[in-house]
């Protein structure tokens, strides 16, 4: 009986004995960060490529703001001055004309700018509504689009621009004409190849399903997935654009002066090389500064949407 009387007092007190409450289970924490902002993140990382972003930011910003940074002007002369060196009243000396060498530098990135910038909105306008539609379509509408892009794409850029300026006349207008008509062919080909990867995915296919016309489909699910590397293609183009305006002016079928081109400027000064040295270094410098720049940043978007094509 006592046996009995102690187990019976053992289930009452496990009984009555609380248990533990069970631990709280804490909710998973997704991370809100999408693509976007993690190609952002992965680019901020990278410290080569935001110099490369400031120093556009701040030639862009020059180029833009030119009256008021160097308000002497690109065509004033000073018979006074003539192929001075940098001193404190002309910052990068004068030309042999007497003209500010800080303000024609100011004003040749204005034009750079101009027809890398405006080339590439032309190649946006016709590369890629073309590249979508061969790429997605195919058949006889890609063969057709390819053999057009394959024509011009066989003639060297700057063999091709140079042709073009002969029979247009120089000038800035016809630069950026000359530039546009084979601009466009590389960003062409590349949407076309993101497209024919992407028609065949799972929710283009779904869309097709359940009646999604077809420009939405294009405008909705295509075009956004194609938006990372059409961006760093054109960070990339925009440098071979301000190259090739840069190589006509050297040669003289570039901008009619007397507008300022770094192009031009070094191919007027280079006979001055040894006697005032800064008539063409610095025109050259700013060419290749901003060349580098656009470059560096160009990689750096190209690691910061694409992971895997980082070095190391």
């Amino acid at each position: 009986m006592s046996v009995e009387r102690e187990v019976g007092a053992m289930h009452v007190a496990s009984a009555n004995t609380a248990l533990p409450a069970p631990p709280l289970v804490q909710p998973i924490k997704r991370s809100r960060r999408g693509p976007w902002r993690d190609a952002w993140r992965r680019l901020a990382a990278n410290r080569a490529a935001m110099v490369g972003a400031i120093f556009v930011l701040v030639i862009c910003v020059a180029a833009l703001f030119a009256p008021l940074i160097a308000p002497r002007g690109y065509e004033k002369q000073n018979y006074d001055a003539l192929r001075q060196t940098p001193n404190l009243t002309y910052w990068l000396g004068t030309d042999a004309a007497g003209r500010d060498m800080w303000a024609r530098v100011i004003y040749g990135a204005r034009v750079s700018l101009t027809v890398g910038l405006v080339t590439q909105v032309v190649a946006l306008l016709l590369g890629v509504p073309l590249g979508l539609i061969a790429g997605y379509f195919g058949g006889w509408i890609d063969s057709l689009l390819m053999r057009v892009v394959d024509v011009l794409y066989a003639f060297p850029l700057i063999l091709f621009a140079t042709l073009m300026m002969a029979w247009l006349r120089p000038g800035l207008s016809n630069v950026i004409v000359a530039l546009s008509i084979t601009g466009w062919l590389v960003l062409c080909r590349l949407v076309r190849a993101q497209s024919m990867s992407l028609r065949s995915r799972e929710f283009i296919e779904a869309a097709r399903v359940v009646g999604v016309p077809t420009h939405r489909i294009l405008l909705r699910h295509v075009l956004p997935n194609t938006a990372s590397a059409i961006i760093t293609a054109v960070t990339f183009a925009v440098p071979q654009a301000i190259f090739a305006e840069a190589a006509l002016s050297f040669i003289g079928v570039g901008v009619n002066p007397p507008m300022p081109s770094w192009g031009q400027m070094v191919s007027d000064n280079i006979l001055y090389i040894r006697s005032a040295w800064h008539l063409a270094v610095f025109p050259a410098l700013a060419l290749g500064l901003t060349m580098l720049a656009f470059t560096t940043f160009g990689d750096g978007l190209r690691d910061a949407f694409d992971p895997r094509s980082a070095k190391g």
